[in-house]
């Protein structure tokens, strides 16, 4: 079983969704999506497509791009929840102007008293080069002590390297190891 709180990071495209998913289909416990991303072009709307078609229809799916503390007090307390992602809901704040510090406070508080296991999928976005302008530097910074709050709270932190799991804290369920 896994721990009620599991974080796991990775670069774009390196397989943080996918495990995470698999992860939660191996509890056998109904499964809700907390979906952060927004369709702002064809591409991403592509994206959003294929990531809803690759999970089924096994899924519960809450849309939250901004309101993801409201849709973890609505999950089943005899299911699980997976939050994708951490960093587009940070970047969606971020764009809107909102107060990150509080934002990112209502959001520690929502996971620590959520009725049912979490796993939040979070980019890691610390490793390239320092940006070059203020608002993708903010943003970095952000992520990154938004990654360190989730991290410190969480039972089992994963990073996903070209699809291959690495444990960083914890221990995967013994059907995964």
């Amino acid at each position: 079983m896994l721990p009620n709180l599991s974080l796991v990071l990775g670069g774009a495209n390196s397989g943080k969704s996918a495990f995470s998913e698999l992860l939660l289909r191996n509890t056998g416990l109904p499964r809700t999506y907390i979906a952060t991303a927004q369709a702002f072009d064809s591409e991403m709307a592509d994206k959003i497509s294929a990531h809803r078609a690759a999970r089924g229809t096994e899924w519960h799916t809450v849309e939250a791009p901004l309101r993801v503390a409201e849709a973890l007090t609505e999950c089943a307390a005899d299911g699980i929840a997976l939050l994708d992602c951490a960093t587009l809901w940070l970047s969606n704040h971020l764009l809107a102007n909102s107060d990150l510090e509080h934002e990112c406070t209502g959001l520690m508080t929502a996971l620590q008293n959520a009725p049912c296991p979490v796993v939040v999928v979070s980019n890691e976005v610390g490793q390239g080069i320092v940006p070059d302008n203020q608002l993708a530097r903010q943003f970095r910074a952000a992520q990154g002590r938004l990654n360190q709050r989730i991290a410190a709270q969480a039972g089992l932190v994963v990073s996903v390297i070209a699809g291959l799991p690495m444990v960083l804290k914890g221990a995967l369920p013994k059907e995964m190891s």
